[in-house]
């Protein structure tokens, strides 16, 4: 069994939520501004009492619920994040402990930014192939209100914080994963993250071609792989950075627009958390169904991208 498939998604969204207007009475912008330059309308931001770390504990703890599965079956835990509340212990490692995870599991961290999710469900299939095993649960989380200049409009218009949690199940059904780096800091995030003095800067214009050569090469190279077409694909749920991004995207790739989820106008973008925000939505509105497959495109800060192929099985584990 070399691919995976997933069963069950989870997420979890913090207290407050920040519309642009409310923005626009602290930084030089506006409602219209924002909107038409990326889609985003609002974002959600933690509270005091919250953080990556409390967002992804509740995702996780509705993804498990919704799986049917015990924590005992839970061969690994893996969560992607560049906004960590604690340098030690981890995220992963306190999504183990709240959910009661065995103790004979691996759990861990890994920061790819925007492209995290992909990453992360590449780390858990490894795992799972190394150490064996047949379910892996697999966070983004993100609290990026934590790490932005409040005064800079180029970049505190645009983030988000959420997380979102889905369960994999290694199986034989169609699935292809590809992942790539190209260092560079067009996003950039200076500074220890958990001490919440690091600060996110953006080359938008870098960004934006970066991102329109990253998506379709993904999408190709996860088609190819499957020797599936797009139009036997049933969704596109790219990460949720910008909505001209995908528009450009979806027009040079001749695509159904339809296929191509967004939800970046009530989100912003939540960097690894975006993906698994996004299924977690369909899948709570009835839009993801049953042997679906799904295409998941991450491309962002780093300069990191991964692409994955996967069908939509909701407890197929009985």
């Amino acid at each position: 069994m070399n691919g995976l498939q997933l069963i069950a998604t989870g997420g979890a969204l913090p207290g407050r939520t920040v519309t642009n207007e409310e923005l626009s009475r602290t930084v030089d912008t506006s409602d219209e501004w924002i909107t038409t330059r990326t889609g985003i309308r609002a974002r959600h931001w933690c509270t005091e009492e919250e953080s990556a770390a409390t967002l992804a504990i509740a995702a996780a703890k509705q993804a498990l619920e919704r799986s049917g599965l015990s924590p005992q079956d839970i061969a690994c835990c893996v969560c992607a994040t560049l906004s960590a509340p604690d340098a030690t212990p981890s995220v992963a490692c306190q999504v183990q402990r709240a959910l009661s995870l065995p103790e004979n599991r691996p759990a861990l961290d890994v920061n790819a930014a925007c492209s995290g999710f992909i990453y992360g469900t590449a780390v858990a299939r490894g795992l799972m192939a190394t150490l064996g095993g047949r379910y892996a649960l697999v966070v983004g989380c993100e609290a990026l209100s934590r790490l932005m200049d409040q005064t800079d409009r180029s970049t505190c218009v645009l983030f988000g914080d959420g997380a979102g949690a889905a369960i994999f199940e290694l199986c034989d059904a169609p699935f292809a994963i590809t992942l790539g780096a190209r260092g560079d800091e067009a996003i950039h995030a200076g500074g220890p993250c958990c001490t919440g003095s690091a600060t996110i800067s953006m080359d938008g214009r870098a960004v934006f071609r970066f991102a329109v050569d990253a998506l379709p090469r993904c999408l190709h190279a996860v088609l190819d792989e499957t020797q599936l077409a797009l139009d036997d694909v049933d969704w596109v749920v790219c990460h949720q950075a910008n909505s001209r991004i995908i528009d450009h995207c979806v027009k040079a790739l001749h695509a159904d627009a339809a296929k191509f989820y967004k939800n970046m106008d009530r989100h912003g973008n939540t960097s690894a958390a975006s993906i698994p925000v996004a299924l977690n939505e369909m899948a709570e509105a009835g839009l993801l169904k049953a042997g679906q497959k799904v295409s998941c495109i991450g491309f962002g800060g780093g300069l990191t991208w991964g692409g994955m192929l996967v069908t939509y099985s909701p407890l197929s584990h009985g």
